[in-house]
């Protein structure tokens, strides 16, 4: 009755026409994790039990299929962010701990319907791009067992692929959240640093750590990164987005020359990758050479420099009295750190700053970068008998992005000539382009794909297209009966609208239930100096015509006037007259009208 992959635009639809229910869904995912042979895919997988419990408890609070922008949708966790409930082990048995809350980006995703099937495995401490430092076992690639699963996210990717998860959340310094997608014929969304928030994540270079999101399609990616981002205060790295935009014509795109160019040996990786460049340019993009020199020299500093010395901060009291609990090769690496000085890290830090400036002039002759997302891949085998050297190869193409404050999207690129190992390939551009970067990441993954993870036959779904920002689209912020499977929201949908993102208000905003409306609305009004929590709100765009007769029809005394979002952003939206509110019942302690319609079942 399920497919194998378990995207969202399949299961939404098959919610939609009642084929089948979460329960179902969950019966599948315990039957596929029991059946799956590679065992070291989950640390603490969620018991059968809780996840029959989670699917009845979404059905019987939110009945209506797709009543919630992730309803009913399975998800696993990289076991280094935190889920209540689950013991997070970060893959050391000895820092093992109990959370007592959710990581925010969890938190979000949970509110949203989706349903966590359990905690993955992952290099310890998220040291290691390969999946085989990890005392829980080294999960495998979904197309050949003798290959390593990338990493750190190594669980992460592979129980996506495998089909027991629709998405995952993996993190990534160094590449942690595309090597893996790579390898398992995924996509890996590494949003700009800040956009997601850490809080909740066990650190591994806390000033360049990214949460990053493993699904089959780019739609897909997109719709799960726009409900977990936004600020988040406490998170000193987390940011306010600034959207910044691509060309719409003349795209150029860098692309690797000759003295750059390495795959150590491996010709069918680059002749995958000549085939990506052919590809975009078949999708109306210039390919110009850039100088990748000193992308490299900056990747390099990640390893080989003082930022090493990061990750030794972020668990310097526990390796002080557990040095013996850690894998060897991540104690050789945190190790490492101890003799490096403050004088190094400053002058490292000049040497990136530097190589930023330099790495400015490339960007002035490409507005995107296309490049291998891993130059080659390997065996276990082969990775465990030379763990640091064949790690680096990995990274020689990831290990920059964060450094220099890009966002990314990595794309399956085909399948090498034997239809064995995929390959695949990454788009990077500066800080912020993330909303314009996906509509070209979805087109070069559909003009390369070989199917969805493990189903190499499997076709992308129409409904997960990406598509260009429409220059003549109206943004609006909605808060009651117009969110996504609420009664009013056939006027946005029938007109051409479409949802932008799931997101909170500003915290100077209160929500009130206003007496005699049909279908039942709610009121909304900003009170400057109130200090809340935010309000849940969807954001939609309308064709412009549409948006004017849309506003029209609101009735008194509702109306639109610009809401300020958490992000600082400022979107016109619904709001409510004062007058009106006098005697309403003040529903603001809920955080949004679905929470408040939950609490009168």
């Amino acid at each position: 009755m399920l497919p194998i992959m378990l995207d969202l635009a399949t299961l939404k639809a098959l919610y939609a026409d009642r084929t089948v229910t979460p329960r179902d869904v969950m019966e599948a995912v315990i039957e596929r994790r029991a059946a799956w042979l590679d065992k070291a895919v989950f640390i603490t997988p969620t018991s059968d039990a809780d996840l029959r419990a989670a699917a009845e408890a979404l059905m019987t609070q939110h009945p209506e299929p797709n009543s919630l922008p992730l309803w009913g949708i399975p998800f696993a966790v990289k076991d280094n962010i935190d889920v209540a409930g689950l013991p997070t082990t970060a893959a050391c048995p000895a820092f093992a701990y109990h959370p007592a809350a959710d990581a925010t980006v969890v938190a979000r995703l949970r509110a949203a319907g989706a349903i966590v099937i359990g905690k993955t495995n992952l290099d310890q401490f998220a040291t290691g791009l390969n999946g085989t430092r990890s005392p829980y076992g080294a999960p495998r690639s979904v197309f050949d067992a003798d290959y390593v699963s990338g990493g750190s996210s190594s669980g992460s990717a592979v129980a996506v692929a495998a089909g027991f998860a629709a998405f995952s959340l993996g993190t990534d310094t160094a590449g942690s959240g595309r090597v893996p997608a790579m390898f398992n014929n995924l996509v890996g969304i590494k949003p700009t640093p800040g956009l997601l928030p850490n809080t909740g994540v066990v650190p591994a270079c806390r000033s360049v750590d990214c949460v990053t999101i493993f699904a089959a399609t780019v739609g897909d990616g997109v719709a799960i990164r726009q409900v977990a981002e936004g600020f988040d205060a406490a998170d000193p790295f987390s940011r306010r987005a600034r959207w910044a935009g691509l060309p719409v014509d003349n795209l150029r795109v860098g692309v690797l020359d000759g003295a750059e160019r390495e795959f150590f040996g491996n010709a069918e990786v680059e002749r995958l990758y000549d085939a990506a460049i052919t590809n975009i340019r078949a999708l109306g993009a210039t390919t110009v050479p850039f100088d990748y020199a000193p992308f490299r020299e900056a990747a390099a500093l990640l390893y080989e420099g003082p930022w090493v010395a990061e990750r030794l901060a972020a668990v310097e009291e526990f390796f002080a009295s557990n040095e013996a609990d850690f894998d060897p090769t991540v104690r050789a690496i945190i190790g490492g750190a101890k003799g490096k000085t403050a004088v190094e890290a400053f002058k490292g830090k000049y040497r990136l700053e530097e190589l930023r400036r330099i790495t400015e002039a490339e960007w002035t002759k490409a507005d995107v970068l296309l490049l291998p997302t891993s130059p080659t891949t390997y065996t276990v085998e082969a990775m465990r008998a030379d763990p640091i050297r064949l790690n680096s190869h990995f990274g020689r193409y990831t290990n920059f992005v964060n450094l220099l404050d890009c966002a990314a999207f990595a794309v399956p690129a085909g399948c090498d000539s034997a239809d064995h190992l995929p390959a695949g390939v990454t788009l990077v551009a500066p800080a912020f382009t993330d909303n314009a970067l996906a509509p070209l990441a979805d087109a070069l993954h559909r003009q390369g794909a070989r199917g969805m993870g493990r189903d190499k036959a499997a076709s992308l779904p129409e409904a997960s297209k990406v598509l260009p920002a429409a220059s003549d689209m109206v943004p609006i912020v909605v808060v009651g009966a117009h969110l996504t499977g609420m009664p009013l929201n056939r006027e946005l949908t029938g007109p051409g609208g479409r949802m932008l993102k799931a997101c909170r208000t500003a915290a100077n905003y209160r929500l009130f239930a206003l007496p005699g409306t049909v279908p039942p609305k709610p009121g909304m009004l900003q009170e400057p100096g109130f200090a809340g929590s935010g309000l849940a709100v969807e954001v939609w765009e309308l064709p412009a015509a549409a948006f004017g007769q849309f506003v029209a029809r609101i009735p008194a005394p509702l109306g639109i006037g610009k809401v300020t979002l958490d992000d600082g952003s400022q979107v016109s939206g619904f709001l409510c007259e004062a007058h009106a509110l006098a005697g309403a019942e003040d529903i603001t302690h809920h955080g949004g009208w679905r929470a408040y319609l939950a609490s009168r079942v």
